[in-house]
């Protein structure tokens, strides 16, 4: 496949993409509904071409649904639009919610993730003249595998660094000249904190970019300027999810993430009443994609909160913004005495501090949820976080110092959230 940078794409006026989205949209429908047979379930007697007005009354589609169809309709469910012989990749969802969820790509629908991919690298500035060192195991979590591919078909080489050791990473990547770092953020400080153990300078390797996924940490300031400062390299964001692609990064301005309009169509809607927010208000980030006919998702509902952003940028972008990335997940929401606290909030202030690793517990006292802090730093700086947590979050949540490399390192997603709420303990 070739790859063709579309530029005049991402710089469209906004009526312009909401013309060709609904003209794609119509085209995937006609293509879809004869075949698939979880939307031809779905969405009944349905016929083609829709206008906005009928896109927005359809039905939402829930990874719970698609989980309940494979259980039911196993091994793919009726969500495969095309026989099992045309498929060509398989990947799971990491299963960090719920049971894992297979999915599969044709070439064609493979290619259109790496085409996808193509947005992500020209706004990170990488080339073909780039070293790309992926560190990541190479399971069947979809990860980077589809950034490997689209950097091949890019020119840039490809360095995988599945099957080692953090120490045997950095080793690879300054061995390689690695110049473009790509793994959730937090490896990326887990790699810091190594290098720094290790005597190792990274900012003396070479590496001039980062590109992050998995978490929504790296359109977080605090986590973004600590990768920032560790590697001496500019650090960028990337959303993506097995089940809907690749959809979301950033530019060079690291106010938020550009949806990739010209492939997705996102909605920011209120997670109760499923209506539109007001710009500048968070809802739940729906996405339906429209190049994946072989593994549709219509008005997918991700799960993820966002901030509904314009489509100006001082990039020059006009593709949806998503000012401060992804916010957390709806079901991340810790209530603590009548605050709401998302897990990116806590770590946005740890961030300012000088703490290798922490982790959150959730405890209940008295019917009332709690929380603890876990640090892995001094008691000056535990009892200085706790202090930072009243101020900024308006609520007290106590800190306490843990011993160092005591708490959980993660290659992956993190799991810093500890759910101890069946089992009371005291604070």
């Amino acid at each position: 496949m070739t790859i063709v940078h579309r530029t005049d794409l991402e710089t469209a006026r906004p009526e312009e993409t909401r013309e060709r989205q609904l003209e794609r949209f119509n085209l995937l429908l006609a293509e879809i509904l004869p075949r698939n047979r979880f939307y031809a379930a779905k969405f009944g007697s349905l016929t083609p071409p829709l206008d906005w007005i009928e896109f927005a009354a359809l039905p939402f589609t829930t990874k719970a649904e698609l989980v309940k169809d494979q259980l039911a309709a196993g091994p793919l469910g009726t969500i495969a639009t095309y026989p099992r012989e045309r498929y060509l990749t398989y990947h799971q969802t990491s299963g960090t919610t719920g049971r894992p969820l297979m999915v599969l790509d044709t070439r064609e629908t493979w290619d259109w993730w790496i085409e996808c991919w193509q947005y992500i690298y020209r706004a990170a500035n990488v080339t073909e003249h780039d070293r790309l060192f992926m560190a990541f195991s190479f399971g069947p979590f979809i990860g980077f595998w589809a950034a490997h591919t689209a950097g091949l078909q890019l020119g840039a080489m490809g360095i995988p660094g599945g099957g080692l050791d953090s120490k045997a990473r950095l080793r690879m990547i300054a061995n390689s000249e690695a110049t473009v770092l790509l793994s959730t953020p937090t490896y990326a400080m887990r790699l810091a904190e190594v290098a720094r153990q290790e005597g190792i300078a990274l900012s003396t390797l070479g590496v001039h970019t980062t590109i992050h996924a998995g978490e929504a940490g790296a359109s977080i300031p605090q986590v973004r300027d600590r990768i920032q400062r560790a590697w001496g390299a500019k650090c960028f964001d990337h959303s993506g999810a097995t089940e809907v692609g690749a959809y979301g990064y950033t530019c060079d301005a690291q106010t938020g993430l550009h949806i990739i309009e010209s492939e997705f169509i996102a909605e920011v809607l209120d997670p109760k009443s499923g209506q539109a927010v007001p710009e500048g208000s968070v809802g739940e980030l729906v996405l339906t994609n429209l190049g994946r006919a072989g593994w549709p998702v219509i008005r997918y509902r991700t799960g993820d909160l966002v901030r509904a952003g314009g489509h100006t940028c001082v990039c020059g972008r006009t593709f949806q913004m998503l000012p401060g990335g992804l916010i957390g997940r709806a079901d991340d929401l810790m209530v603590v005495r009548g605050i709401n606290i998302y897990p990116s909030s806590i770590e946005a202030i740890v961030r300012n501090f000088e703490v290798d690793e922490f982790r959150i517990v959730r405890m209940r006292r008295q019917e009332m949820e709690e929380l603890l802090v876990e640090v892995e730093a001094t008691n000056d700086v535990a009892d200085a976080l706790a202090d930072a947590f009243s101020a900024q979050l308006a609520v007290r949540i106590p800190t306490r110092s843990v011993a160092p490399n005591s708490l959980p390192r993660f290659e992956l997603k993190a799991q810093r959230v500890v759910d101890r709420r069946g089992n009371p303990e005291s604070l």
